[in-house]
This record gives C-alpha cells, structure tokens and sequence, in this order.
C-alpha cells in the first residue's frame, strides 16, 4: 500500500525548547492599522472570487447529516469524547480519510497508541469490505473466494479472489492516499514537536491546508495529573495551536466513567475551548436489533460554535472499522 507512515523521528523535529527568534520591527508592521472601510473592498472581491454556491461553510465529512450539522469542517479545535472501545478511532480515521478524498486537501492523523499498520488495515478494511482480521492474516489466507457479506451478491462466484480485492481497493484510493499521513508519536511526544511536523507536512504537501487528527490526545498532558485536571489545559493548548496554525484539529478523549453516558451535555461545562464538542455513546436499545459484534451510537453535538447541537445516530462495524450514518 502506497499510504505513508512516518515516525516522530523521521520528522526530523527541531530539539524541545529551541525557537525561532521573531522580532518584529514594530506592532504596525506586523499587524497593519487598517479599518473594516479601507478592508471592505478586497473582501467583496475575495468574496466575489468564490463562483461556487456551498450548502456549507467548510469541507465534507463525508457524512450527510454531520457535515450539515457542523457546517462542515472549519478551522478550530473539535473534540471527541466517548467510552474505550467505542469506536472513537475508527470514526476519526474514516473521518480523516473522508475529508481528504472529498475535498483534496490533506490530512495527517496522529496516533500516541495504535500504529501506522494497524490505521492502515483500519482503512483497507472498510474500503475492501474484508475483516480486519483477515487482512492480518496476510495474502495467503486471503487467496480464497472470501469477500464482503455474500448477501450482497446473487452469485458468490462473481466475487474476484479476496487479495486481488484488497489490491485493487488500495489502488483506486491511491489518489487520495498520497495525500494522507500516518505519524507514529513516541511516548514522550509533546504538542511542539506535532506543531513542528504539522508544519513539516504542509511542506510535503505543498499545502497550508492540513486536516490533523490526533488520537489519545490525554498522553500530551502532564501524566502525574488525573485526568479531569488535564482535559481544559490540554484542550486550551489544542485550541491555541488550532488558531495559530489556522487549521482544523479533530482531538481525541477518553471518557473513563468521569461522565456517565446519560449526560453528554455535561462536557459541554467541564471545558470551554473547543469550538466544537463530540460525544460518542453506546445506543444499548438500538444495539439490540443488531447482529453482534455491530453497535449502535449516537453522536452528540453538544458545543457547536459554528452551527447546531443534535444527535446523528450511526451503524458500527468494528470488523470492517466503519461507521454508517442511520437516517431517523
């Protein structure tokens, strides 16, 4: 597969603590003193520039009801919360990856725990159709007539052999794969070093467009702190980099039992950076009616700086990491 890993290492990151020295000659001359009136004209033009009419503000997610929900994704801090195991990483993943195939910009996704190949295997699985596990297992076991549910074929037989599949499903995303960027951080890894490598990027890239996932972002916190004393210092660090880089980053959050899952509202008062505030639960009565290992969710919108608060309701598939919404 074409997809790029990279190590912190390999960002080859300036040392911890060294900056560089800007010293700018005055405040006018880096800040130009300039009136709404004097700037009105070249915003009309800038605005007349943009021919295209969008039903939202921001980038697609790929995700009807969500990307009308939050106006698409624009810059500023968006935070995700849920319970272990729930899906949270798997809906930041196919969230990234949606976001760089149907805008063309590019995204990097950060992990402090998973690695670059099982993020990989996520990807393919819910592009092929093939379980996780069977991608593990490696080409050789996939060389047999193995596909997506076979109640979606009226002939098994017309299934090309699974490898072959899998193959072809990695060179028809590799378009938009040369866009995507897995970085592996290390355990020591802090919010500098991933600001450096975002800039870094956007040089690779050729891009100052950047969409930034980064998972387990409790880890850039002081690990002598309980949780609850971390989340708004973490969360104000995370939204000042998103204003400073002007560009969105969707941060991931374990919710160990702090709040129970029948009040997701309550996030919403225990940080106030984010612009915009996920929560991601178990629907155990919706779950019911599903076949196992697949799960119900709901997604609560409870901050939303840039559009509406609601609650989206997906389908998990945790053997193919995909989510689908579920029109109400």
């Amino acid at each position: 597969m074409d997809g790029r890993g990279l190590s912190m290492t390999n960002c080859a990151l300036p040392q911890a603590g060294k900056m560089d020295s800007l010293q700018p000659n005055s405040m006018a001359a880096k800040y130009p003193i300039e009136s709404e009136g004097e700037q009105l004209d070249s915003f009309l033009n800038e605005l007349e520039m943009e021919h295209a009419i969008k039903e939202i503000s921001g980038w697609e997610t790929g995700f009807t009801d969500l990307s009308r929900a939050l106006d698409g994704i624009l810059p500023g801090l968006y935070l995700l919360i849920g319970p272990p195991a729930c899906g949270k990483t798997s809906l930041a993943k196919q969230l990234l990856d949606q976001v760089v195939m149907q805008n063309g910009v590019p995204g990097a996704f950060f992990s402090l725990t998973e690695t670059s190949k099982e993020l990989r295997i996520k990807t393919l699985s819910r592009l092929s159709g093939l379980e996780r596990r069977e991608i593990r297992r490696g080409s050789a076991y996939l060389l047999h007539w193995y596909g997506v549910p076979k109640s979606h074929y009226a002939d098994v037989n017309e299934l090309p052999p699974s490898w072959e599949k899998l193959k072809q499903s990695a060179r028809e995303a590799k378009s938009w794969l040369d866009l995507t960027y897995i970085v592996e951080c290390e355990a020591n890894t802090d919010l500098r070093e991933i600001e450096k490598c975002i800039g870094e990027l956007r040089a690779a890239a050729n891009s100052k467009k950047l969409f930034v996932v980064i998972d387990d972002c409790q880890r850039l916190g002081q690990r002598d702190q309980p949780l609850r004393a971390r989340l708004p210092i973490v969360a104000e660090q995370l939204q000042e980099s998103a204003v400073n880089l002007k560009t969105p980053i969707l941060a991931i959050w374990p919710n160990l039992g702090e709040i129970g899952e029948s009040q997701p509202e309550a996030w919403s008062e225990k940080v106030a950076s984010p612009d915009v505030i996920l929560v991601l639960e178990k629907d155990q009565e919706r779950t019911k009616k599903l076949t196992e290992p697949n799960q119900a969710l709901t997604l609560h919108i409870v901050k939303n700086r840039g559009g509406e608060k609601c609650k989206i309701a997906f389908d998990f598939f945790p053997a193919f990491s995909k989510l689908v919404e579920v029109k109400s």
